[in-house]
């Protein structure tokens, strides 16, 4: 078998479901150990770590630095020795890193948004999932691009974007297109947090509305934030609580969209079994259940902060890693529509909301 079947064979979805060799009799999978896992590892923390200083001294998001220096170092991915560790960093460091966003939501923050404030959210989310469902047909994408690009525009970038590509698999949507969408919703989310206080600020905005903005429309948890602090201290606490309510929201979303899409095999099942979610999206429920019922240390939600940034930019890194150029220029701009069309819809409809009803 050459290193290109041995690649092609390796790619897989963010399961970790392997594809199999089409001729009978292949083996099973043997334990892989960790100095197999090194490899990859080390690579994947070089790119994270370059990501983070010029994350830190361009002021570029640290998430769009790492899916484009992924790219630049995809010829990494030509090694066999690279696939362990990088399966493991898009793999398991996702789930991981998704869960431990829990520890950053309590229930307790959605309802300081209020009801009409959080109706508003709910409404925006809604169609710009459906505006990402439109861009995919424009497209000719297909209805799960749209899911894709829509969903991780409505609920918070590229940790919604890993956690729905996690149900729709590499078998209905191809590795390539996933990575696109992760660098639009990177480069759209760096530009709404330059633009938006701007656009607040000649709309004469109240702290709240702009805050609101900032909140539901900006993609990327840190580019909102920053947004709104940019405005005023009011905003930003403001678009604070609406971000992480809109976080909060990722598991009962994905929850819907797999029910909505099916399974990844195609197979008919009952609706137990669809509603029946990954474990890191249970354990993001029970660690918000937990932060809502119980005083978390504050070290705890910190370095839980850290642990599930750091986490979520070794997957970006490493899917960015696994990616063919060549397939990614093969889609061409039109890939980005889902994206664009969620992106415009979510800020014309957090406008909206502020101004009608904040």
């Amino acid at each position: 078998m050459t290193p290109q079947d041995i690649k092609a064979n390796y790619i897989a979805d963010l399961y970790g479901e392997v594809l199999l060799s089409e001729q009978e009799g292949t083996a099973p999978a043997r334990r892989t150990g960790l100095r197999e896992y090194m490899p990859g590892l080390i690579v994947i923390g070089i790119g994270a770590a370059a990501a983070t200083w010029f994350s830190e001294h361009y002021g570029m998001p640290v998430i769009l630095a790492g899916l484009l220096l992924g790219l630049a170092m995809n010829f990494v991915s030509a090694n066999p020795k690279v696939y362990a560790g990088l399966d493991l960093a898009a793999t398991s460091g996702l789930r991981w890193g998704i869960l431990l966003l829990g520890t950053q939501v309590t229930v307790m923050q959605i309802g300081e948004l209020g009801p009409l404030a959080f109706a508003g959210l709910v409404a925006v989310m809604t169609v710009t999932i459906g505006a990402g469902l439109i861009g995919a047909r424009i497209a000719g994408l297909g209805r799960y691009a749209g899911v894709l690009g829509g969903g991780a525009t409505a609920i918070c970038g590229a940790s919604a974007a890993l956690a729905i590509y996690a149900l729709i698999g590499k078998k209905r949507l191809d590795h390539e297109y996933f990575t696109l969408t992760l660098v639009g919703v990177a480069l759209a989310s760096a530009i709404a947090m330059s633009t938006y206080p701007l656009i607040a600020d000649a709309l004469n905005f109240t702290d709240r509305q702009a805050g609101f903005l900032m909140g539901a429309a900006v993609h990327d948890v840190a580019q909102a934030l920053g947004g709104g602090y940019s405005f005023s201290q009011e905003a930003g606490e403001t678009a604070t609580i609406v971000k992480l309510s809109r976080v909060a929201l990722l598991a009962p979303v994905v929850a819907l969209i797999g029910l909505a899409i099916g399974s990844a095999d195609g197979k008919p099942k009952s609706l137990a079994a669809k509603l029946k979610l990954p474990w890191f999206i249970l354990g993001f429920f029970a660690l918000v259940a937990v932060n809502s019922l119980i005083t978390v240390p504050t070290f705890v939600q910190q370095y839980g902060l850290i642990a599930s940034k750091a986490l979520l930019l070794f997957a970006v890194t490493a899917t960015a890693m696994r990616s063919r150029l060549e397939a990614l220029l093969d889609h061409g701009w039109q890939a980005m529509l889902p994206v664009i069309f969620a992106t415009l819809t979510a800020f014309a409809g957090a406008t909206f909301v502020a101004w009608a009803f904040l």
